[in-house]
This record gives structure tokens, sequence and C-alpha cells, in this order.
């Protein structure tokens, strides 16, 4: 009886948690580091070789909660006007396993000599897997839950657009314009997918010549669902260390690091703390990536250092 009344509050918070954030995507606290995930366009614009290794441990604590790896990489070809881009998302939530798999390209203009206008596609497919007895509603006698999802490819196709100087960027995407199938975990069932925009920005202020202030917003629309904001502050000092604070709107406070380890590569660290009712049966959220880029090829791409 005990079990059972703690089963049905977990599932009564995670529904207001997830009916809160209200997107199907994989969601991140570092999303400026992140950016080839959320838009194509992205790709080439560092001036150099990059890839980003994540990982993200959500609700730390309750078994069945959000977990995701992401690996991206891309790179400028010769010609600077043109970057390539990869990337592959392994998320998982209650008894679902998504892969996501996409190929990026970019096309890039120069509005001005520092003013550059990048177009991007993106193109590959999404794969899922539902193991329904490790739902928390599982029922031997249901057929329905008795139907594993195995593989279930379906394809990907986005596009987005990435404004930029080397002190600011705006960025608009639609990770795919088709829609297919996708995991409910408050209903734990199969539902339609929505398509979904990202709107993202970031500035960089030079308080000194050792310290810097970069904001950073990404605002996530899910069609048929509430927008959803995510604001973040870091400090960026000697061009070494950095600190920050961000805040997801109805749904957690964060804290940030980063270290910048070696001229190639950086560390970043990310807390989360849920200001729901959810936070009083989990640890928090983890969230940790390492960066690496080569030695920039050209002068006129923005300096990687700050987005």
């Amino acid at each position: 009886m005990k079990r059972n009344i703690y089963t049905i509050s977990m599932a009564f918070f995670l529904a207001l948690s997830i009916k809160g954030n209200a997107q199907q995507d994989p969601g991140y606290t570092q999303y400026m580091y992140n950016q080839l995930v959320i838009n194509p366009a992205y790709a080439g614009s560092t001036g150099s070789l990059e890839a980003i290794l994540l990982h993200r441990s959500q609700w730390v604590g309750i078994d069945g909660a959000p977990e995701t790896q992401s690996l991206t990489v891309h790179s400028p070809l010769r010609n600077d006007k043109l970057g390539l881009g990869f990337s592959v998302v392994n998320d998982k939530l209650g008894p679902s396993s998504e892969v996501y798999i996409n190929g990026s390209f970019s096309y890039t203009i120069n509005l001005n000599h520092d003013t550059k206008l990048a177009f991007g596609l993106n193109a590959g497919a999404r794969i899922m897997n539902i193991d329904w007895s490790k739902g928390r509603f599982y029922d031997e006698n249901d057929a329905l839950l008795n139907q594993n999802i195995d593989n279930k490819f379906m394809p990907q196709i986005g596009a987005g657009m990435f404004l930029y100087k080397e002190n600011w960027y705006v960025g608009l995407s639609v990770p795919s314009f088709i829609k297919s199938d996708y995991y409910d975990d408050i209903a734990e069932e199969v539902d339609p997918d929505r398509l979904h925009y990202n709107l993202s920005a970031g500035y960089v202020f030079d308080l000194s010549d050792n310290l810097k202030f970069k904001p950073a917003a990404l605002i996530r629309v899910v069609t048929g669902a509430p927008v959803t904001y995510n604001l973040s502050g870091n400090f960026m000092f000697l061009e070494k260390f950095v600190l920050g604070a961000a805040y997801r709107f109805n749904d957690s406070v964060s804290g940030l690091a980063g270290f910048q380890i070696s001229r190639d590569f950086f560390i970043g660290y990310a807390y989360d703390h849920t200001v729901t009712d959810l936070n009083k049966y989990n640890n928090g959220t983890h969230e940790i990536f390492i960066r690496f880029q080569m030695n920039q090829k050209s002068s006129q791409i923005k300096s990687p250092r700050f987005f």
C-alpha cells in the first residue's frame, strides 16, 4: 500500500514538472556551449575544429529520471563560408531510450568585415526504443504495455540561422520539420510529436582587461505548449575561469563553473536545483562537458572562448 502511494505521488510530481517544461527534445543548462545540437547554422562558426562531449543526469535519486549524453563535432571547410557538423544524442527517460543522429551543413554570408549570417540545414534520424516493463504503471496483463518498441526509425530534417560578431550572437532554428512520435512520460504512452522552435542569444561585455560578463538566453517554443525561458550570466576571469548562474522559469536555478585547462581544452560543470515540489524527491541535476578546440584557422571568425 505504501509503495502504491509513493508511486502515485512520484507520478504526480513528475507530471507537474514535465508539464511545466513542456518540451520533448533534450534540454541543457549549458546550452551556450552546446549550440550545434540546437542550431545547425552554428557549424563551422568557431573557425576551427571543435568537439564537445556532454553528460547530464537530471533529478538524481529518482528511478527512471532523464539522462542525456551528447557528442558534437564541427569545423569550417577550407572555404570559411562552408561548415560541416555531426551530432549524436542519447536520451533516456523511464522505459524509453532515444538516439538522435544528425549531420549539419552551413553556409555563411559576410554582411560586413566583422558581422556574419549563417544558414544551416540538418538531416538525420531519431531512433526510439521503449521497454514497457520498466514503466511505473507496468501491468503484465495489459496487452498495450507488452508491445515494446524496438529501433523505431524516424527521419529528421531541420534548419536554422545564426547571426553573429565577435562579441554577440542571435540564432533561430527548428530542429525538425518532420513530425513523428515521442514518449509521453506523464501518460506512459507514445504520442504525436510537435514542432520545436529555438531562439538563442548571447553577448560579451568587457568589464575590464581581465573580466568579461557573458549573459545568454534560450527561448524554446513547442506548438501547443507553454513557452520555456532559460536565462544565464557568466563571468570570465583572465579568460580562464568562468563562474555564473542560470534560471529556467518555473523549473530550476543553476550554478555554473568552467576552466580553460589548456589552449585546446575547456571543462564546464552545472548544478541545477529544482524549484518545483519535485525538489523534495531528488538531489538535483548534474551536467558536465569537455570541449576541444584546435587553433583557429581564420582570424575573421569570432573567438570560440566567448560562446
